[in-house]
């Protein structure tokens, strides 16, 4: 599997102007063939193959006067992102024909050298690793890298990116093999939420970092600076900068209170299980900032590719599963409750539940349901499929036997 590792870079005053100049190449060259492509395509819906893209946009235009000082990047480079410029179209296509999951993407677009994150792609022609720790990129130098562990094996690629604090870091693609950890019998089920981050069926509860709110005075009086300064001044870019670093500041805590979060569940349990929120839905309400602010989004990517690595199970269950409605005892179902109820008591079994942690315990549940009901996987917990089940047409499923159900959630009772 393919993973990235990234490193901060420090470049020499020199090199920060070879990497201005590469990322506006790249960029030029993107929206250079990005205009002929529209072209062809008013013109006579036709596409250009990419091998006479590239002569077009790169060799032919370094042989004009207006394009000449393309010569004094990395041809790797430029080549780059001509690629990502396919690849962006290949997205498009796939969304448009449902191959690809996910939201419906569009067409591209082009880009703009008033964008705050800039960045640029070598392949293995363009750079390479010195002896000394030093990264050498083409036609820019030997960089200083911040090396903070060893990469496990020779990288494919390395992007530079430049983020709108101005900080430079260097990602590398590195083929590594699954690191599967030794199984345990714990399984647990997530109920995410705003007061508090997550509630675990085991009763666990891991408090929300708010890592947003708790910055905001020292945002806002950054911000309150920035606002003061002449648009253009000298100052106005000093007071960008401090904005952008107290942000990155919000960002990196963010991320690695999630990937540390995400690694202890993953070591612990052998199976998780999540619910499918509307995280997009519910950027829209009042609660837009606390929304974006938890990042639900990334903790369950994070969540996801641990497990993949480890060798472990991420369950993620229906968001129509009513959770907050069903009881965790007898799966009788009641009405909808509104978020300031926080306790409510069973109409079937009289069992008094705190909402939170029966959600989780629900959520578990059907999770489990779903793992064992799986096309070939077994149908309840000690039955076991005796042979290799025959093929079936594309978009069906094997015959299940029947299981016991509550409620027709498709939980089993116990």
């Amino acid at each position: 599997m393919y993973l990235r590792y990234s490193f901060r870079l420090e470049p020499t005053p020199g090199q920060r102007i070879a990497l201005a100049r590469t990322f506006g190449c790249a960029r030029l060259v993107y929206n250079d063939a990005l205009a002929v492509r529209k072209a062809a395509y008013q013109a006579d819906k036709s596409r250009i193959a990419a091998g006479a893209l590239a002569k077009r946009v790169i060799t032919d235009a370094k042989k004009t006067s207006e394009r000449a000082w393309l010569a004094e990047v990395s041809v790797d480079a430029l080549q780059s992102s001509l690629r990502d410029l396919d690849t962006a179209y290949a997205n498009f296509f796939a969304s448009v024909s449902g191959k690809r999951r996910g939201r419906r993407m569009g067409l591209p677009v082009f880009k703009s050298k008033k964008d705050n994150r800039q960045a640029v792609r070598f392949s293995r022609n363009g750079f390479r690793l010195r002896d000394n720790g030093r990264l050498n990129l083409a036609k820019i130098g030997d960089v200083r890298v911040r090396w903070s562990r060893e990469l496990p094996s020779a990288p494919s690629s390395v992007t530079v990116l430049k983020d709108a604090s101005g900080r430079y870091f260097a990602s590398f693609v590195v083929d590594v093999e699954p690191e599967t950890l030794p199984p345990v019998d714990a399984e647990v089920g997530i109920d995410l939420g705003l007061t508090h981050y997550a509630v675990l069926s085991d009763g666990r509860v891991i408090d929300n970092p708010r890592f947003l709110r708790r910055a905001e005075r020292r945002l806002r009086k950054a911000q309150q600076t920035l606002s003061r300064k002449v648009r253009g001044s000298a100052n106005r870019a000093k007071a960008r900068i401090r904005v952008a670093r107290a942000h990155a500041r919000v960002a990196d805590a963010r991320r690695n209170w999630c990937h540390q979060t995400a690694s202890r569940l993953i070591r612990d349990n052998q199976a998780v299980y999540l619910e499918d929120l509307a995280v997009s839905a519910l950027a829209r309400t009042r609660m837009a900032k606390s929304v974006h602010d938890a990042a639900w989004a990334m903790f369950r990517r994070v969540l996801e590719d641990k497990a993949a690595r480890a060798g472990r199970h991420v369950g993620v269950v229906s968001r129509w599963l009513p959770s907050s409605q069903m009881c965790s005892v007898c799966w009788a179902v009641g009405g909808k409750k509104p978020l300031h109820v926080r306790t409510w008591r069973c109409e079937g079994c009289g069992t008094e539940h705190d909402r939170d942690l029966n959600a989780s315990r629900v959520i578990l549940a059907a999770g489990q349901a779903e793992r064992l009901n799986a096309p070939g996987e077994p149908v309840s917990p000690g039955v076991e499929i005796p042979r290799q089940a025959r093929p079936v047409e594309r978009g069906t499923r094997p015959k299940a036997q029947p299981v016991t159900t509550g409620s027709q959630t498709g939980i089993p009772v116990p």
